[in-house]
């Protein structure tokens, strides 16, 4: 069938499209119900029935055809090792985890914070905890610690998971000293036992009565089986982080079965793999690209999955081609950021490897810019694939299917939209755009299965944030600007809101204005995202300073405030500007004129940004305009 007709079947009858693909997995209790729209937007799939997630990704392999078949493949040049399991050996090693987690006393929807480095027991801890039932919550390790601590206080885990340390670039990342600083700053007690795996990597105190030796652990309380809980399809199996437009990051809420289903499928239908494939994606666990791309799906699909920890250039920038080579990696996702990145490099270290196994190298997490798909497809040898999905959706909205069918590539477009998914392009009042003009991108309802249940103890918030836009309609709103082309084609055009997307990384605004402006000598801050040639989008801050602050000081100021954002957010929200201005360019609502200020910095065409500037008069928008290319 081909892509049209498949996505067609998606729309129109969804109750036998999702069935008969849930099928495919194993259930303790067949669903009820494939389908609950009843308390729309709180969409429910596969009502009544009960499964679990490990069973699927790891017993059912272990006990099968694939019980000696790699399962994870880790590869690290921070620390110079590889480490290879078999699917039975990942079922005993989560086993013993599950054990470990259990006789400490973690049940069924107990929350485990899980703050670790790209190491195989990270995913052990993820999988031990869905086998448990336990709601898993996984902290990317380049946060920092009141980063880490706002998400302990919302998700109030009873035992976390970390190390004593990880490592970027030969450099060590004490974990585990921020974990107990982070503990230390945040005001729920319910942390029990934090499980500390010492890896020598730099100093690891132990606080007597809380902090418990990995090792130690697995030979005191661990089993060799510990029976899967009957989850419920609709039971929350992890909670995940996104910035907000405010301060407090949303705890998005992914259920049981309906993702198992949508991930076991996306990986035929969109990343066309299956038996004797080998399965990498470069990101971390942190991300929902990596609990999505790197865990479950292909465990879910039984494949070997690649672990790496380390980076795209270290210790050269030839590592990923040679662990191409070296496994036989058939099927790549990653970044377009990382392919930006070692664009400027010699090509010779990539036509210097045998990459005659790479089959698809997909991208996400941003628009894969038309040069670099150029570069990526000649380098290659096969196309980089774009496609977009966000923290929320938990896999694809837009993609090229090519295990469907091979569309064909417009570079700078995902494409169209995955199986399942209702995507349209709507004006500010919610009416659908004729093709070719630029709008809102949303989701009709009911949204497909995998995508979030709702946010962590704020059905409020869900409501308001992703369904409040548009009044009297019931619209998911993506957060992002979009035009769809004539010939069905998306094209993503940015955030509409105010999150900003760094390397694939999703960044409030307002959060790291809440940081500069803790500084004693900022007035006011507005921050705003920018074009940046490696990273997709860089912070740019805009700040007032108070009137003692001499201009000779601005210097010494505008590196301060940069320290601030590096130690509370993390580097990976480290400015890429900071500018200083008499008065930041408002609205007559007293919103700050983000697009002005990104179209000036850019020297972007300013012409027609008053149509998109809220309450913003045309004199108004070229006041500003006028103001800031004085200080650019």
């Amino acid at each position: 069938m081909s892509y049209d007709e498949v996505y067609r079947r998606s729309i129109e009858d969804p109750t036998s499209f999702w069935g008969e693909l849930a099928e495919e997995l194993h259930w303790y209790r067949k669903w009820d119900k494939v389908l609950d729209d009843s308390n729309a937007p709180f969409y429910r799939w596969f009502v009544g029935g009960e499964t679990n997630i490990c069973y699927n990704a790891v017993d059912r392999h272990a006990f099968g055809s694939k019980r000696g078949q790699a399962a994870i493949i880790w590869e690290s040049t921070e620390v110079g090792k590889t480490r290879t399991l078999t699917y039975f050996e990942l079922y005993r090693e989560v086993n013993k985890l599950a054990g470990v987690l259990k006789n400490l006393g973690v049940r069924k929807g107990d929350r485990v914070l899980i703050y670790m480095p790209m190491v195989p027991e990270a995913i052990i801890g993820m999988l031990a905890c869905v086998r448990l039932g336990a709601i898993h919550s996984v902290v990317f390790g380049g946060f920092s610690v009141s980063s880490l601590a706002s998400r302990i206080d919302d998700a109030e885990p009873v035992a976390v998971l970390t190390a004593d340390a990880g490592s970027r670039k030969g450099n060590v990342v004490p974990l585990k000293e921020m974990v107990d600083a982070s503990l230390d700053a945040a005001t729920t007690d319910s942390v029990r036992d934090v499980l500390v795996l010492n890896r020598g990597l730099g100093s690891c105190p132990m606080k007597r009565g809380r902090d418990l030796d990995w090792t130690e652990q697995l030979a005191q309380r661990g089993e060799l089986h510990v029976e899967p809980t009957r989850l419920q399809s609709t039971d929350p199996s992890y909670i995940l982080y996104t910035s907000g437009t405010t301060g407090k990051p949303k705890g998005v809420v992914r259920d049981t079965g309906g993702y198992m289903v949508a991930l076991h499928a996306s990986m035929s239908q969109i990343y066309d793999v299956s038996e004797g494939d080998v399965y990498w994606s470069t990101s971390d666990i942190g991300w929902v690209v990596g609990h999505s791309y790197i865990v479950y799906g292909p465990l879910l699909k039984g494949l070997p999955t690649v672990v790496y920890e380390g980076t795209p250039d270290y210790p050269d920038p030839g590592i990923w081609w040679r662990i191409i080579e070296k496994y036989g990696v058939t099927c790549v996702f990653t970044a377009p950021t990382a392919l930006r990145a070692l664009k400027k490099f010699p090509d010779s270290w990539i036509k210097d490897r045998d990459l005659s196994s790479l089959r698809h190298f997909f991208t996400a997490g941003e628009p894969l810019d038309e040069p670099s798909y150029q570069w990526g497809k000649e380098v290659l040898g096969t196309p980089p694939i774009d496609h977009y999905w966000q923290t929320e959706s938990g896999w694809s909205m837009l993609a090229n299917s090519v295990g469907l069918e091979m569309l064909p590539i417009k570079p700078g477009s995902p494409t169209k939209p995955a199986v399942g998914h209702r995507l349209e392009v709507v004006d500010p009042d919610g009416n659908s755009l004729e093709k070719g003009q630029k709008g809102f991108l949303i989701e009709r309802g009911p949204l497909a299965p995998g995508m979030l249940l709702t946010l962590w103890n704020d059905d409020k918030r869900y409501l308001k944030d992703y369904w409040g836009q548009f009044q009297d309609k019931q619209l998911y709103l993506t957060g992002d600007y979009a035009i769809e082309d004539k010939d069905g084609y998306f094209w993503m055009l940015g955030r509409a809101d105010e999150v900003l997307n760094v390397s694939g990384h999703r960044l409030g605004t307002r959060e790291i204005e809440e940081v500069v402006s803790s500084h004693p000598g900022v007035a006011e801050v507005g921050v705003v995202g920018v074009k940046d040639e490696l990273r997709g989008e860089g912070v740019l801050i805009i700040a007032v300073l108070k009137n003692h602050i001499a201009p000779a000081d601005e210097d010494r100021v505008a590196e301060e405030m940069r320290q601030l954002v590096r130690d509370r957010i993390g580097p990976i929200a480290s400015p890429k500007g900071i500018h200083f201005v008499s008065s930041l360019p408002k609205t007559r609502s007293g919103k700050i004129m983000r697009r002005v200020i990104r179209a000036v910095y850019q020297g972007d065409n300013i012409g027609d940004l008053s149509t998109i500037e809220d309450d913003a008069t045309v004199d108004m928008v070229r006041e500003a305009a006028d103001m800031l290319k004085g200080q650019f």
